[in-house]
């Protein structure tokens, strides 16, 4: 594919290169993309050290400790950025300048108008730009949005999901850049609850409203090396109205002792849904189960094949290989066709609106409307 950016052509590649800014959870996005035979040739992360290490695993050529260094050195065609969500505006903008494409981790920005100036400069760019919402691609989870597309439960009355994690449960668990609202934006919500905000919007449309109350575990955990009080909350709790009138209830944690569980429950006219996801067993598929007209609930089995086969130890490469492969399946069919696919940026800066709202809501209180 070839674009015109500014005065500059871009050419990408039918094996194109890609660096990746930020390896805690970014690390999972290199198998994702040497799965689909794309050259995985720079790595950046303030630990240089801790960055090499990982470079030599996975055969990634060169390694920087700043991004703007990767981007002028390396120049790579597609960028994946998983920083604190403070830093994706400014790598996005200098990325799409470059001629890039663009891979963001969740959430997209500090606020959805951030986030739509991101969209706005990808568009101007003529440039992909996804936002990584890998949480569709469990194979169960495709089950359950194709069984809603075709109508098997017809009119949705009410929806319930949970995401709780147990992370910060502990007191003495080390701060991260997770509990700083000005690095991250959000708390529980910007780290998991954005992606049941995505499931929803996904298969069941956008939300009209919602009301919230967050909560913080331990107010005397205070910021990494400062004094001051951790201020990101830790877990909490929405009630929400589509914009088709379903009623949501959703519930988030990271200070869940002994949980890591993800759920998304349907109840509909025709009948309901209940996916569940456990880190346990083959767990990256996740599972399903049906009730049809008021039957007893069954498990299903997804039409998809399993995305793993054997035996799974490194949580990483699972989460690689099973969740981020099959969205760099679509990123990769989008720079070919030049049509960007969903979850793009502007699904991003939808469901970051909606973590604006919960936000103000926890804030001050009481329902905020979404535009």
């Amino acid at each position: 594919m070839i674009a015109v950016l500014g005065r500059s052509l871009v050419t990408t590649s039918s094996t194109p290169t890609v660096g990746i800014v930020g390896l805690g959870y970014g690390r999972a996005h290199i198998p994702a993309f040497q799965a689909h035979g794309c050259r995985v040739v720079a790595l950046c992360q303030r630990d240089r050290a801790a960055a090499q290490t990982i470079a030599a695993r996975y055969g990634v050529p060169d390694v920087f400790d700043r991004w703007e260094a990767m981007l002028d050195a390396a120049r790579p065609e597609i960028v994946v950025i998983a920083t604190p969500p403070h830093l994706h505006r400014a790598i996005t903008l200098r990325a799409l300048e470059g001629g890039a494409h663009v891979l963001c981790e969740k959430p997209l920005a500090m606020t959805a108008a951030e986030g739509r100036a991101m969209a706005e400069a990808a568009r101007r760019a003529g440039r992909v730009a996804m936002t990584s919402f890998n949480w569709r691609f469990p194979t169960a989870m495709r089950e359950l949005h194709a069984r809603v597309g075709e109508g098997a439960v017809g009119r949705v009355f009410h929806l319930g999901g949970r995401w709780l994690g147990g992370r910060f449960a502990d007191p003495s668990a080390a701060a991260t850049w997770r509990v700083d609202r000005a690095q991250a934006g959000h708390g529980a919500m910007g780290d998991a609850g954005v992606h049941l905000i995505d499931l929803i919007r996904w298969s069941f449309g956008e939300f009209r409203r919602v009301v919230a109350l967050a909560g913080t575990a331990y107010p005397s955990r205070t910021l990494p090396g400062a004094s001051r009080p951790a201020d990101a909350e830790d877990y909490c709790m929405v009630l929400a109205e589509l914009a088709g009138g379903a009623e949501v209830t959703l519930n988030v944690s990271r200070a869940a002792n002994g949980m890591t569980e993800q759920t998304l429950e349907v109840f509909g006219e025709r009948g309901s849904l209940a996916y569940r996801m456990l880190r346990e067993g083959r767990w990256w598929d996740g599972e399903l189960r049906a009730s049809d007209k008021g039957a007893g609930f069954k498990p299903v089995t997804p039409r998809e094949p399993s995305a793993l086969e054997g035996a799974q130890t490194d949580v990483s490469d699972i989460i690689g290989k099973a969740t981020i492969a099959p969205l760099v399946a679509l990123f990769l069919e989008g720079i070919r066709t030049g049509v960007t696919p969903s979850p793009s940026f502007d699904d991003g800066v939808r469901a970051q609106a909606v973590l604006d709202a919960v936000g103000e809501s926890a804030a001050r209180g009481g329902w905020v409307d979404l535009p």
